[in-house]
């Protein structure tokens, strides 16, 4: 089964809509300290979970280029 976690500017509607779908959907809001994740962080949980990041911030592109693919 995939297993995302959609990113803080992305909204928690699409983590149901995905979790609505069958899959396993986590929206870094539904933590209490959500809106505080850095990149790292969300790329930490992603590895540790096996998810895949939805986000539309650049800075995971930057990370990609530099350091080889994120989640």
């Amino acid at each position: 089964m995939l297993k995302f976690i959609v990113d803080t500017q992305l909204p928690p509607r699409l983590a149901r809509f995905l979790s609505g779908k069958g899959y396993d959907a986590i929206h870094t809001s539904f933590s209490p300290d959500g809106h505080l994740f850095n990149d790292q962080y969300i790329v930490q949980i992603a590895l540790q979970e096996a998810r895949i990041i939805i986000t539309k911030d650049s800075d995971f592109l930057d990370h990609f280029l530099t350091k080889g693919a994120p989640p």
